[in-house]
C-alpha cells in the first residue's frame, strides 16, 4: 500500500501500532518527559505497561517524544507521585488510584472499590459511559489528567496462614492488604496492615503478619508465598478488577501540541489493553504451577462474602453523607454497574457457565 493512502486510512492508532513517523509529527518540538511507577521493575506485567506507554509514544514520533521511566524511590516514592505531579517534581507517573484513598476516598474510583466493576466494565463505563469525564473533573483539582494504562483484571482473595471458614476467623486477622479494601475489611474485624512487597514473605514466615494479598496467580508465584501461606482465597471482592493509571501535570499536558496530545491519548490506550492481555494470557498457567506447589485453593465462604457486602454498604453510606467528591460520581459508577451487572448475567455469565462445564482441562 502507497505510504500516504496507509496514513490516511489507519489514522493515529494505526500509525502507533506501525510505527510511521509523518512529516506533521516530525515537525513537533523535542520533548523529554521523566516518569516515576510506583511499581517495581520486578513487575513485569505492571511496570512493563509503562515501558509500551513510553514506547508507542517514541515509535509514533521517531524519538522526538521520549519519557523515561523511574521505579519507586529514583526519582520519588512510589506513593509520592501525586505530590510530585503536583509540585511540578516530575511530568507524568503511573500508579493505582487507590493508593491515595487517604488524600480522598474519590480516588479509588478510577482503581477499584469493594464489589466494584470488572476490567471490561471499567472500560465500558471509563470510555463510554461517564467515568472518565467526572474523574477528570476530580483530578482537575489536583494538577492531574489521568489516563487508564492497564488493569489487572479480577484479582484473588490473597494467602492466608490458617483456613477461613467463617466471620470469626478474620476477628484480629492481621492482614497486608492495600488500597481502600482495607477499610471494609476492618468493619469485619480484620487488622489491615501496611507492608512493602519485599517484606512480606518473611512477616509471613515468622508470624508478623498472617495473611498478604498480592494481585493474582501470575504476579503471585513470583512472589513466592504459598511456601509459608498456603491457604489461597478467591475472589478479591475488593479488586474485581484494578484500573492503573498514567497520570499527567496538567500544565505539561496544556503545552502538548494537539497531535501529541492525540498520540499520548492513543499509547495509553495501547498499553492499557496489553496489561489487560498479558494478565489474562499469563495467570491460567501460573495458577496450574502454585496449585502443583502446594497452594491449596478456596472459595470465600458465603457467609463471608455477605458480611463483606453489608459492611461495603456502610462505608459507601458514609461516605456519601460526609465526601462531596464521592457523592457526584459514585452514583454513576453504581448505576452503570448495576446495568453492566443485568446485561451481563443474562447472555455472557450463561455462555460461560455452559462452557466451563463442558471444556476439559487442559
Amino acid at each position: 500500500m502507497e505510504r500516504r493512502t496507509f496514513l490516511r486510512h489507519t489514522g493515529l492508532a494505526g500509525i502507533l501500532a506501525s510505527g510511521v513517523a509523518p512529516a506533521l509529527v516530525r515537525a513537533q518540538p523535542s520533548i523529554r518527559w521523566r516518569l516515576a511507577s510506583s511499581f517495581p521493575k520486578s513487575h513485569r506485567v505492571l511496570f512493563g505497561a509503562s515501558e509500551s506507554f513510553a514506547q508507542y509514544i517514541a515509535d509514533a514520533t521517531g524519538g522526538n517524544f521520549t519519557i523515561s521511566l523511574h521505579a519507586p524511590g529514583e526519582l520519588v516514592p512510589a506513593f509520592g507521585v501525586v505530590d510530585a505531579i503536583q509540585q511540578g517534581t516530575i511530568e507524568c507517573a503511573h500508579t493505582a488510584s487507590y493508593y491515595f484513598f487517604g488524600k480522598d476516598e474519590t480516588f479509588a474510583l478510577d482503581c477499584a472499590v469493594p464489589f466494584g466493576m470488572t476490567a471490561r466494565q471499567m472500560n465500558a463505563w471509563m470510555w463510554d459511559g461517564n467515568g472518565l469525564s467526572l474523574l477528570r473533573d476530580f483530578f482537575a483539582r489536583y494538577d492531574i489528567v489521568n489516563f487508564p494504562c492497564g488493569n489487572t483484571t479480577a484479582q484473588m482473595g490473597g494467602w492466608y496462614r490458617k483456613e477461613i471458614r467463617s466471620v470469626e476467623d478474620l476477628q484480629g486477622l492481621k492482614f497486608r492488604v492495600g488500597g481502600f479494601g482495607g477499610r471494609v475489611l476492618a468493619k469485619l474485624g480484620v487488622v489491615p496492615q501496611n507492608l512493602p512487597g519485599g517484606e512480606v514473605y518473611q512477616a509471613l514466615e515468622k508470624g508478623t503478619i498472617d495473611a498478604t494479598e498480592f494481585v493474582g496467580p501470575y504476579d503471585d508465584l513470583q512472589l513466592g508465598v504459598h511456601r509459608v501461606a498456603p491457604y489461597y482465597y478467591y475472589p478479591a471482592w475488593w479488586e474485581g478488577g484494578a484500573q492503573i493509571s498514567i497520570y499527567i501535570n496538567a500544565d505539561q499536558w496544556r503545552r502538548l501540541s494537539p497531535t501529541y496530545q492525540a498520540i499520548v491519548t492513543q499509547a495509553a490506550a495501547a498499553a492499557h489493553i496489553q496489561c489487560q492481555a498479558r494478565y489474562d494470557a499469563r495467570n491460567p498457567q501460573a495458577l496450574k504451577q502454585l496449585v502443583a506447589e502446594g497452594a491449596k485453593l478456596s472459595r470465600f465462604p458465603k457467609e463471608v462474602m455477605d458480611a463483606a457486602f453489608r459492611a461495603s454498604r456502610e462505608v459507601y453510606a458514609e461516605l456519601e453523607a460526609s465526601n462531596p467528591n464521592w457523592r457526584k460520581i459514585y452514583p454513576d459508577f453504581s448505576r452503570f454497574l448495576a446495568e453492566q451487572v443485568q446485561w451481563e448475567s443474562v447472555a455472557e455469565a450463561n455462555y460461560f457457565q455452559y462452557l466451563a462445564a463442558r471444556t476439559p482441562a487442559a
